[in-house]
Order: C-alpha cells, then sequence, then structure tokens
C-alpha cells in the first residue's frame, strides 16, 4: 500500500510496527509473550474451573471473579496471538477489516473489564456495609454504546496519511492520529464519552470505598476491621494496576514523541494486568486457594 494513496477505499491494510525492528530481538519476544500468554490462560482458567467444581463459593463476588477471568482472557487474546503469529512469520501485515475487529474486541473487553471492576467495588461495598441486602446490578449496554463510539469514528476518517500502526495492536488512539483530516470533532466526541464512561467507572468505585471506608472504621476490634479490609485488598490492588497503567499510557500517548516507548508501555496494561490478576485474587484468598487444591486433586 502507497502511502499517497490514502483514501478509505484503498486502505485495504496496516503494518504493525510492534516492540522492535531488530531481527535479533524476535525470538526473544517471542520466547517472553508466548510464556506470558499461557500463563493468563491457565492462570484465569484455574480460577474459573476452581470457582464452578465448588458449590461454596457460588456467591456473587466469585459469580464476578470468574466474569473478569473470562474478560482478561478474551482482552490478552485480541492482541498476543496476532503479535506472536507476526513474530513468527515475519510479516506485520493486518487488513483494515481485520485492524477494526480487533479495536472493536479490544475496546469491548477493556470496557467489560472496568465495569466488572466498578461492579466488584459496589458488591464489596454492599457485602460490608448492607450485608442483609446483597443484589448487584451490571450495566452491559454501556460498553457495547462506547463500543459503537470508536467504531463509527473510525469509518467516518475519510483518509489515512500512514498505514503504519506504531504499536502492535490496532489501538483507537492511534488510528486516530494516523487520519489525515482534521479529526478535532472525532477526539472530542472520543475522549467525552470515554471520560463519561471512565469517569463513572471511577466515581462509582471511588464512592463505594468511601463508604467502605466510613463503615469498617466505626467496627470496634481490630479483627473485625483487618477482615474487611482483607476481603477488599485484592480488589484494590486489580484497581489500581488496570487504571493506573491505563491511565499513564493513554496520557504518556497524548503527550509522547516517542511511538516505541508508548507501545513498551501498553505491554503494561493489555498484557502484564491480565496475567497478574489470576495471583491477585487468589494469592490472598484462602477460599480459592482451598478450591483449587480441591480442583486440582480431583483432577489427579
Amino acid at each position: 500500500v502507497n502511502n499517497t494513496e490514502t483514501n478509505e477505499e484503498n486502505v485495504l491494510k496496516f503494518f504493525l510496527l510492534g516492540l522492535s525492528d531488530d531481527p535479533e530481538l524476535q525470538p526473544l519476544l517471542l520466547g517472553l509473550f508466548l510464556p506470558m500468554y499461557l500463563v493468563t490462560m491457565l492462570g484465569n482458567l484455574l480460577i474459573i474451573l476452581a470457582v464452578t467444581s465448588d458449590s461454596h463459593l457460588h456467591t456473587p463476588m466469585y459469580f464476578f471473579l470468574c466474569n473478569l477471568s473470562l474478560t482478561d482472557m478474551g482482552f490478552i487474546s485480541t492482541t498476543v496471538p496476532k503479535m506472536i503469529v507476526n513474530i513468527q512469520t515475519h510479516s506485520r501485515v493486518i487488513s483494515y477489516a481485520g485492524c477494526l475487529t480487533q479495536m472493536s474486541i479490544f475496546t469491548l473487553f477493556g470496557c467489560m473489564d472496568s465495569t466488572l471492576l466498578t461492579v466488584m467495588a459496589y458488591d464489596r461495598f454492599v457485602a460490608i456495609c448492607h450485608p442483609l441486602h446483597y443484589p448487584v446490578i451490571m450495566n452491559p449496554p454501556l460498553c457495547c454504546f462506547l463500543l459503537l463510539v470508536h467504531n463509527w469514528i473510525v469509518i467516518q476518517l475519510p483518509c489515512f496519511k500512514d498505514v503504519e500502526i506504531s504499536n502492535f495492536f490496532c489501538d483507537p488512539s492511534l488510528l486516530l492520529k494516523l487520519a489525515c483530516s482534521d479529526t478535532l470533532t472525532n477526539n472530542i466526541v472520543m475522549y467525552f464519552f470515554g471520560a463519561v464512561y471512565g469517569g463513572t467507572q471511577v466515581s462509582g468505585i471511588i464512592f463505594s470505598y468511601t463508604r467502605i471506608l466510613s463503615s469498617v472504621l466505626r467496627v470496634s476490634s481490630s479483627g473485625g476491621r483487618s477482615k474487611a479490609f482483607s476481603t477488599c485488598g485484592s480488589h484494590l490492588a486489580g484497581v489500581c494496576l488496570f487504571y493506573g497503567t491505563g491511565l499513564g499510557v493513554y496520557l504518556s500517548l497524548a503527550v509522547s514523541h516517542f511511538p516505541r516507548k508508548d507501545a513498551v508501555a501498553s505491554v503494561l496494561y493489555t498484557v502484564v494486568t491480565p496475567m497478574l490478576n489470576p495471583f491477585i485474587y487468589s494469592l490472598r484468598n484462602r477460599d480459592i486457594k482451598r478450591a483449587m487444591r480441591r480442583f486440582l486433586s480431583k483432577t489427579t
């Protein structure tokens, strides 16, 4: 594809530049990301199997944890397998339709991840502050709405000034940067809806933990306080990891002039976060560890 032929009808493919052009580094990248992907899939799968096989864990908290594990498996599977195939085949090409599809699925799973973290925060708030009223409501239409906004914006772009994406996947913000037209309006629309959606999620988490903290501080016994905090510690660590790395990368994209460094930074929330979540939610959770031991003993 010639960069001068940038009309949307002529852009049939994009080129994912990845993390490095150095051929000698490709086996190292393969040896790094393949085990990370396998560990992520295995860890999240073990959590799902352990929870579903243990009737004692059939509660709202572990139901949402299973859904988070499924979402993380989908989230990492959107980007890493394509990168592994590209390294193996020495190809950087992704079709226009493939790029749009990857961006769509990536956005969907990212929205689902943030929604689940918010719902889990509310779940902890209800469990600690209102233990007799334990209903939790999810709102997935917002995820689908934001997904449609992303797709609509990219489809409306009349042309692209370049077909090289300085990352290992089709990042929506990078596609907007490649547009040859004035994308101010598109940027405003995308970041407005992103801010409203993300702001709603973060506000919900902050509200839940503010109420949790207020309720826990009124508990007289230190044992009761530590037990309450221990039930929230894993989730709070997961929230900080997801939002901290995600916001850090997107803020750096807005001001950075080093695309490859941004690509390396994006590994944090696209690969590292889904990989660490199973450890965060299992290592400090006795119920999960007990369920895993039971499940593994049955299977062996």
